[in-house]
């Protein structure tokens, strides 16, 4: 895995110093986009495009490393599948990020609000692989009530995939249905506070509910 994230980050880079190339010297292009799906901070061409591959490239060594430094090493090879997930989005999120960038410079018609469809993607990816994991102190929903107990873990995460993916599948049809830019902003992230929110709190009512038995 790390081998072909470095790969790609080195395709990644190649792609940049091209279409930088193609580009008048000081061109900038946009780099951050607000909630609305507009364009606000912008970096000369270069950087712009670069950085996309630099943070792939430290990406892909942090989840090199997760495996080496998780202490519950008996129950790494459980969250095997959720820890490759996660980094195969990220590394495509990566890609679609640098696409993004890139899309002024290409003429290509690439819309802002598509970034929202690929961080949906992510999460209906993350969320499906959520059930597949065992209790981690680097991969999954990381809680203090997860963590002590191993049944509270995998219903917890059972739970926390579907509304994972549900959450995921919504953001994915609000950037790509045409309503207005204020509503997709509320939209993703009245749903990514579900996500986050909903799974921790199902851990602790879990927890509670045993702690009366």
């Amino acid at each position: 895995m790390l081998f072909a994230n470095l790969v790609i980050a080195a395709t990644m880079a190649g792609f940049g110093l091209w279409v930088a190339d193609g580009l008048d010297q000081g061109a900038e292009l946009p780099i951050h986009w607000n909630l609305a799906g507009e364009a606000d901070g912008y970096a000369p061409a270069v950087t712009a495009l670069l950085w996309p591959a630099g943070l792939s490239a430290l990406i892909g060594a942090l989840f090199a490393a997760i495996p080496r430094m998780e202490p519950l090493q008996e129950r790494l090879e459980a969250s095997a599948p959720l820890l490759r997930s996660v980094w195969i989005g990220t590394m495509l999120l990566m890609i679609f990020l640098q696409i993004m960038i890139a899309a002024p410079a290409l003429g290509w018609p690439l819309g802002p609000n598509l970034l929202q469809v690929g961080l949906g993607a992510l999460l209906v990816l993350i969320g499906n692989s959520l059930p597949k994991s065992r209790p981690s102190f680097f991969v999954g929903i990381r809680t203090p009530w997860t963590l002590a107990d191993t049944d509270n873990w995998i219903a917890t995460h059972r739970l926390g995939g579907k509304v994972m993916m549900g959450a995921g599948g919504l953001i994915i049809a609000a950037g790509l249905l045409p309503v207005p830019a204020n509503w997709r902003a509320s939209a993703f992230m009245a749903l990514l506070g579900v996500a986050v929110v909903v799974p921790v709190f199902y851990s602790w009512w879990l927890w509670q509910r045993r702690s009366k038995t």
